[in-house]
């Protein structure tokens, strides 16, 4: 995660800076929350050097390491993966999207059992052209390549593509305001619940 102070532009100018950075939080922690609720999920590692959201995720239960290659988001998602495995050798792992805030549990476990039958896999985005999930066996490297169209490259590297219908919460990240309204339709977490019933009329149905 980024700081929230610079969190979710692409949200305004119907959410202020502060708005963002909340909604940003609240994204968070309803994405840690259901992962923690995941069937299969031993652990749950958050790279970020945000005071707030460290000390928010921690509560939930997960394990905040800073972001100490300072060298981007793939960077930081390799770096969470092995700290995941520091603790965990033999243990598959997978990157996700920290802006979820509809995931179901049961979707993501759904999505982390295919993902186990190969040495790489991923999951696209509801856009069809980036990735939300990323998912490595023992013994392989993650290898993110994660922004843009990382559909195209995470295929190019070698990832199978998860072909799963009826994810849609896995797959529904957040970047704008229409994003938001359609993670709302699909029904939001309650974090994210409570900060977006307070927005203006705009970022509403």
């Amino acid at each position: 995660m980024k700081p929230l102070r610079r969190a979710k532009s692409r949200l305004g100018p119907a959410a202020d800076a502060a708005q963002r950075g909340r909604l940003a939080l609240a994204f968070a922690q309803d994405t840690v929350a259901a992962v923690l609720a995941t069937e299969g999920v031993r652990d749950v590692v958050v790279v970020t050097d945000d005071p707030a959201a460290s000390a928010a995720l921690s509560a939930l239960g997960a394990r905040v390491v800073a972001d100490s290659p300072a060298a981007g988001l793939n960077a930081a998602l390799a770096h969470g993966a092995r700290a995941a495995r520091s603790r965990r050798p033999a243990a598959p792992v997978a990157a996700l999207n920290a802006d979820l805030p509809s995931l179901r549990p049961a979707e993501l476990a759904r999505v982390l059992r295919h993902a186990a039958a190969f040495p790489r896999a991923f999951l696209t985005d509801a856009a069809g052209i980036g990735t939300t999930l990323l998912a490595a066996a023992p013994g392989r490297e993650l290898r993110p390549g994660f922004g843009g169209a990382s559909r195209s490259r995470h295929a190019a590297g070698g990832a199978v593509e998860i072909p799963l219908s009826g994810v849609d919460s896995v797959r529904q990240d957040v970047d704008t305001a229409s994003d938001l309204r359609t993670a709302a339709a699909l029904g939001l977490g309650p974090h994210t619940a409570r900060v977006y019933a307070a927005l203006p009329p705009l970022m509403s149905p």
